[in-house]
């Protein structure tokens, strides 16, 4: 039998037992209800009108009223019409009788005689009603009794039927799917040798049927490949145990998939106990594997002791990502992708970062041993022009004139050579002093204004005397500004303008600096703030050293400042750099 068939029938069974048990309780209750309503219906109606009339003879003197005597007679014709008990009738004309008298006596005598014929007559009224009552009451009472003891025998058995239903009936279906249930545990395992076997010709059968083949070319495919499996397994963790950079491996849950030789050493962790385990655990305490794991916004390298000695290493860190295949709303297989883990890599950058080191200190030993011989050129240019040594013919001055700019371009590269050299060894010196944003934009127009003349640009200045002050090395900060000025002014044609804007942002004050020149293309401007790069030119303009705008970012990111470009192509170029309120 299908099991769409035995569901059919357990199912029906229980509609017809459900069905019979509202029958019997609908039939049983209706029974109670006409009972009850026969008490309800006439006799408690007779009740309100006896007591109607009576309540006319106790509230009122005789004689009567006519309006008193229209209410009596409203009630008597009601009750009249309401006559249900055996001899009730009798009373009812009596009644009558009694109050046509009451009517048309004439002394006071003969009303009160009648008065009480009238009362006589109220009350056999009311004791046969009221007699009514008990005895349809106790008829409704125990029409209530019979219809509880049916009702309760027929969900009684109704009960036993169903309960054995509920225990027995769910085995047709639940019983094989605990089996499947228990097979497929079994495959999710490993273990493809599981096999069901059902005898009944039904759905399980056949699924069982095919689940067994399913189970069979498993374990096939298991035994061809498992044997390859493992020998590029132990391939690749020979690869990486060998590996000469330090690697950590985590699955999407957050357990340690490999730990290579070289970070079990450098985390001093024990491989064989670590792998497996959640980092959350193990980062509680290890602080330097919490620093590996954490997402970091900055690129410094990681300074650890190793081999007796601090190195240094870069962390890299790359998501593991696999195929993903999903079926979505209609059936589409939709293929896309998902994250498996993650690899974290320490690469040992000792060697570069010594031989950085060395490259620094030799710029600043080289620099700073240039700036004398450069200071005594320039006081020899400044004697040779003054006319006390001896006067000099045009062309002897110009090539005097192009001595004293290159080594004006000399003594100003070794300076940013000197402030590189002091930014890379973290010996930046900076003297703090809270001031007015206008008195550093005055250094710089100060500093600039006689190269604009030169090249007739004008310069424009929009800066509030009442912005907030910072607290910044005015000097540097400055400095900062006069590059930005000079890069705008030799990029600029003459007799256009170079705008400088300051503006009060929240919480931090923005410098800017226009120019209407060609703009940069937007693939060098990423690169703009590199050491030692420079944007190509057509050779119209002189390049600097390509070290101005790194040690810009340098002096304003040590006054927790920001700084940036934005330029376009036929648009000219504005850069910007914020500094915190003081």
């Amino acid at each position: 039998m299908k099991v769409k068939t035995k569901l059919r029938l357990g199912f029906g069974f229980l509609f017809i037992l459900v069905l019979s048990f509202g029958l019997i309780a609908i039939f049983f209750l209706n029974e109670l209800s006409d009972k009850s309503k026969v008490i309800l219906k006439d006799n408690y109606k007779t009740l309100k009108y006896i007591a109607a009339m009576r309540g006319v003879l106790d509230n009122n003197s005789l004689p009567l009223q006519n309006a008193e005597k229209a209410v009596f007679a409203k009630n008597l014709k009601m009750e009249q019409e309401n006559i249900t008990e055996p001899g009730e009738r009798d009373a009812v004309e009596r009644l009558h009788l009694g109050f046509d008298k009451i009517s048309n006596a004439r002394s006071a005598e003969g009303q009160e005689s009648f008065l009480r014929e009238t009362r006589t007559a109220l009350q056999q009224i009311e004791d046969l009603n009221m007699k009514a009552i008990y005895e349809k009451n106790g008829l409704a009472t125990a029409a209530s009794e019979r219809a509880n003891i049916y009702i309760g025998i027929a969900a009684t058995v109704c009960f036993m039927i169903l309960f054995t239903f509920i225990v027995n009936f769910p085995g047709f279906v639940a019983n094989p799917l605990a089996e499947f249930s228990k097979a497929i545990r079994e495959i999710s395992r490993g273990n493809y040798k599981q096999r069901l076997h059902f005898n009944n010709n039904d759905e399980f059968s056949e699924l069982a049927s095919s689940f067994n083949s399913m189970a069979k070319k498993l374990n096939e495919w298991e035994n061809s490949n498992l044997s390859k499996l493992k020998s590029e397994k132990l391939r690749i963790e020979a690869i990486i145990a060998q590996m000469q950079d330090a690697i950590i491996g985590l699955n999407e849950k957050g357990e340690v998939l490999f730990l290579n030789t070289l970070a079990s050493k450098l985390i001093n962790l024990d491989a064989e106990k670590t792998v497996g385990q959640n980092v959350s655990q193990l980062i509680e305490k290890n602080q330097l594997l919490k620093r590996i794991l954490s997402p970091q916004t900055d690129t410094k390298p990681l300074k650890i002791f190793a081999d007796d000695k601090e190195s240094y290493f870069q962390l890299e860190n790359r998501e593991i990502v696999i195929p993903n295949f999903e079926v979505q709303a209609g059936d589409t297989l939709v293929e896309s992708s998902k994250s498996a883990g993650s690899v974290y890599v320490l690469k040992n950058i000792t060697q570069f970062k010594e031989l950085d080191e060395a490259k620094t200190n030799f710029i600043a030993t080289v620099s700073h041993e240039l700036k004398t011989p450069l200071s005594s050129i320039k006081m020899s240019l400044k004697l040779l022009k003054d006319e006390r040594v001896g006067g000099m013919n045009d062309e002897q001055k110009e090539l005097l004139e192009h001595i004293r700019e290159d080594s004006d371009r000399l003594l100003k590269i070794t300076s940013e050579l000197l402030d590189l050299s002091q930014a890379e060894t973290g010996n930046l010196k900076l003297s703090f002093a809270i001031t007015k944003p206008l008195e550093i934009v005055n250094y710089a127009i100060d500093a600039v204004s006689f190269q604009a003349e030169q090249k007739h640009i004008r310069l424009e200045v929009n800066c509030d005397e009442n912005l907030s002050k910072v607290n910044a090395d005015i000097q540097k900060t400055a400095w900062v500004l006069v590059n930005f000025l000079s890069n705008a002014l030799r990029y600029s044609s003459e007799k256009s303008r170079v705008i400088l804007d300051v503006v009060q942002l929240s919480g931090q004050v923005r410098f800017s600096v226009r120019d209407f020149g060609k703009g940069i293309d937007e693939k060098y401007q990423k690169r703009l703030f590199d050491r030692y790069f420079q944007v190509p030119t057509d050779g119209q303009n002189k390049s600097g050293s390509g070290l101005g705008l790194a040690i810009s970012k340098d002096f304003i990111e040590a006054e927790k400042g920001r700084i940036w470009v934005e330029s376009a192509i036929g648009e000219g170029s504005s850069f910007f750099f914020t500094l915190p309120n003081a």
